[in-house]
């Protein structure tokens, strides 16, 4: 408990800091000293509470009792006049009539009775106060109290809130080690931003990355403000201010705390433009890599997690050794359960189901083999369990197939057949929609170029970032239409061999009444091979519908800034091409190879493996990019200009002469737009320019592009070397010559004698060695040792002694030699 000199405030504690008025008096101070004399600054709630509560007590009571000792005073007061006026009123009486003196004592009584009333109600009223007041301080300290207790519940729900995420996010973490494809493409995109940011060095928070600082803070201001955003759009948005050049940052200087705090509003204010063609641009890309695989990871992944839901029941078969028939019965059971789930035919639940699968097993399996399963090796046991599903799976397909059972298998050849064309032609739909957008904004952006009121007129409109943000869309919907078409040419495949394997089955099974397993069981796992590349294919079609409706939600804003009346006035007298139609306008127009001394052109009727060329650009003019902001087609028949070993196609023959005189130029020309517009680093596969940060996701080839990064992690495993005991005779010979030349030995050991002998020097003796470790060279560096040499004050003072002079005169003489003198 601390107070100010003044006595104007009243702390109570240095843990909760509240003010109490009013402030003690100097007796509460000397209670709280005697308490507690001096031992420290502050007090505890322990301290103030106890002593508190016995002075207020104390203080009550006094209070009590001055103002009980004032009622009686003034009653005896009150009473003393009373009695003064009543002998006053007898004298009056003796000298007055009778009649007068009685009217005068019951006036006197009824102003007495009033005083009295007058006093006890001011005392009361008083007292009532002094409880109200006493009544609110106790209510305050009540609320400051539960207001401490519920800070510390708080803080202690905080702590355990922030335990339980970091835990959390320790078993999110270990589960994402484990997965193989679809988190592949997050670890890429934050070790990619992280070496990225490498240039980023801070003075004044050495101890926090500066990334983690600046896309948090944009994170929380957005989220603040109702806009949830993702860290890696938010990282992807500081890159992209950061490499714009009107904002001016410089990548070589140190940043500042007010660079960050610029770069931070930048960003937020970048976020929160829900209507900027460039942001939906951004989400879309981080979207598609982060969810997008190809069908061999997501097949992958799809087996990973199905192994991974299999694998208790899986362990609880492998490692039950029964002994009983009631347990052998359970571990029938489990593998009857095992091979229905395997199979992803029928539910567990339907009894007719898994009677179906029952008479399939024990068809090949019987109950009485199980002792031979289980005296198998682990993995020898979960091969086997693995070939039993095949077979199973088989024989139930081809009792469909007769109408013989198939209880709970869908129809997937026909369900397949009917679907991809209309994923197909769904996709198709949303490309050729997104194509009409994109001639539109080329059209607009082309007599942009050409007309200067046309350009004033439509330069508040964000034309180029909506024509970046369809372009990108078409790129990811013709990524999707590749993967439709090959999953409609594999099914047509399927269907052939499928049908195929059924009718060998049926000629090979039906009307006999023995079959030989070695040819009805390769049939079997051909037709459960095929059906599993039947439901592939069903997994694979629900992925790209599902991916197909997504990315259509980052084409929203081109509805809210371009609305179709507001499209149909701006081309008029405008003719907008389709890049077909591009196309056909060049077609014929070639490059004159010989006006290129040192430029090698390609041209795909010359070039050979063409199609293994990889174009820049994504196909896109090299040479619109950068000098008029367009993506148009590149038309490869005009020529393709190799340089630097990568390839690059131009919209025009005169696009390609100007490109071809200075090629680094308008190669930087592009890098700089790619600066001024971020979306343009993946749209036109510019990561090489940019090295620090690359996408995971593999668009169509993944032997032409970017190596998938490989996760990576410490792991040991123990077995033990030989799980029987050994059985080998070491003393066994097999060579009869061996044997005669032992046999020999052991003969001549019979005459032979074994002497010994003792010396007094060798007496309880014996060899014995250490080992010590040899001493090494070690050397450290210390501070280096020196020393100066400063002059002895020499000084001297004369005249102590007296002289013949009266006065004393003293003469100091300084005699110290000075420093700066050798």
């Amino acid at each position: 408990m601390i107070r100010s000199p003044d006595l104007d405030s009243f702390v109570c504690c240095s843990v909760c800091s509240k003010i109490i008025p009013p402030p003690p008096s100097k007796a509460t101070f000397d209670r709280i000293r005697e308490y507690k004399p001096f031992r420290t600054r502050y007090y505890t709630h322990h301290d103030i509470l106890e002593i508190g509560a016995s002075i207020q007590q104390e203080e009550r009571e006094k209070k009590e009792a001055e103002i009980q000792d004032r009622i009686e005073k003034m009653k005896a007061e009150l009473w003393s006049q009373a009695e003064q006026y009543k002998e006053d009123a007898v004298d009056k009486a003796l000298k007055e009539s009778a009649a007068n003196y009685s009217a005068f004592v019951q006036d006197l009584k009824q102003k007495l009775e009033k005083e009295i009333r007058e006093a006890v109600r001011k005392a009361k009223a008083e007292m009532k106060e002094y409880m109200e007041q006493e009544k609110r301080r106790e209510i305050e300290a009540m609320e400051q109290r539960m207001a401490h207790k519920l800070r510390c519940a708080l803080m202690e729900c905080a702590k355990e809130k922030m335990q339980e995420v970091a835990k959390a996010r320790k078993q999110e973490r270990e589960v994402a080690l484990s997965e193989a494809a679809m988190q592949h493409s997050s670890k890429w995109w934050k070790r990619s931003l992280c070496s990225w940011w490498s240039w980023f060095r801070m003075p004044w928070d050495p101890s926090e990355g500066v990334i983690k600082h600046i896309i948090r803070q944009a994170g929380q201001q957005c989220a603040a403000q109702g806009h949830h955003v993702s860290e890696t759009v938010v990282a992807l948005m500081v890159k992209a201010v950061v490499l714009d050049p009107k904002n001016d940052f410089n990548v070589d200087q140190i940043l500042t705390k007010q660079d960050v705090q610029n770069l931070i509003q930048l960003c937020v204010s970048r976020l929160l433009d829900t209507t900027n063609p460039s942001l939906s641009t951004i989400k879309m890309q981080v979207y598609f890599d982060l969810n997008y695989a190809n069908r061999a990871e997501l097949l992958r992944e799809h087996r990973r997690v199905l192994e991974g839901r299999l694998a208790p029941l899986l362990r609880n078969i492998t490692d039950s050794y029964p002994r009983t028939q009631e347990e052998m019965k359970n571990v029938y059971e489990m593998i009857v359960s095992y091979v229905l789930l395997s199979s992803g035919l029928g539910s567990p639940t339907d009894i007719e189901v898994v009677r179906e699968v029952i008479a399939a097993l024990q068809s090949i399996f019987p109950q009485t083999a199980l002792v031979s399963l289980l005296s198998l090796s682990k993995r020898d046991k979960e091969q086997q369990l693995k070939n039993l599903t095949m077979l199973v799976t088989g024989i139930r397909l081809y009792n469909k197939e007769c109408g013989k059972g198939g209880k709970g298998i869908d129809d997937l050849p026909a369900i397949l057949n009917e679907a991809i064309p209309s994923a197909t032609q769904c996709i198709e739909d949303h490309l050729n929609a997104c194509l009409v957008l994109a001639y539109r904004y080329t059209a607009l952006l082309e007599s942009m170029h050409e007309d200067e009121d046309r350009c004033k007129q439509l330069s508040s409109l964000k034309l180029k970032e909506a024509l970046f943000n369809v372009r990108q869309y078409e790129a990811f919907l013709r990524i999707l239409l590749s993967d439709a078409v090959t999953s409609r040419q594999e099914i047509a495949k399927m269907n052939v061999e499928f049908t195929a394997t059924m009718r060998k089955l049926k000629s090979t099974i039906q009307n006999k009444a023995s079959v030989d397993t070695k040819e009805a069981f390769p049939l079997f796992v051909a037709a459960f091979n095929l059906w599993s590349r039947f439901q592939d294919e069903i997994l694979l079609l629900s992925f790209l519908t599902n991916m197909t409706n997504s990315l259509q939600q980052f084409l929203e804003t081109q509805s809210q800034l371009f609305p179709e009346e507001l499209l149909t006035s701006l081309l008029e007298g405008v003719t907008v091409k389709t890049d077909k139609a591009r196309i056909r306008e060049t077609t014929g127009k070639r490059v004159d190879v010989s006006d290129f001394e040192n430029q090698e052109w390609l041209f795909p009727e010359t070039a050979t493996n063409f199609d293994d060329s990889l174009i820049q650009y994504h196909g896109f003019c090299a040479h619109a990019i950068g000098v008029k902001g367009l993506t148009l087609p590149g038309n490869p028949a005009i020529g393709i200009l190799k340089h630097k070993d990568r390839c690059y196609v131009f919209s025009s023959k005169e696009s390609a002469y100007i490109f071809a005189q200075d090629p680094d130029k308008f190669i930087q020309l592009n890098v700089e737009k790619a600066k001024e517009h971020a979306e343009l680093i993946q749209l036109l596969d510019l990561h090489h320019q940019f090295g620090y940060l690359a996408p995971h996701v593999q668009l169509r080839s993944t032997d032409k592009l970017l190596m998938k990064p490989s996760t990576k992690r410490d792991s040991g495993t123990q077995t033990d070397t030989h799980i029987l005991p050994p059985t080998i005779v070491k003393s066994y010979e097999w060579n009869e010559w061996e044997m005669r030349r032992e046999a020999i030995k052991l003969a001549n050991l019979r005459r032979k004698l074994t002497h010994s002998m003792q010396t007094h020097l060798s007496h309880l003796r014996r060899e014995s060695c250490t080992q010590v470790y040899l001493p090494k060279d070690v050397s450290t560096q210390t501070k280096r040792d020196s020393s100066s040499n400063v002059p002895r004050p020499q000084i001297f003072l004369a005249g102590l002694r007296g002289g013949s002079s009266a006065a004393t005169e003293m003469v100091k003489v300084d005699l110290t030699r000075p420093i700066d003198k050798d």
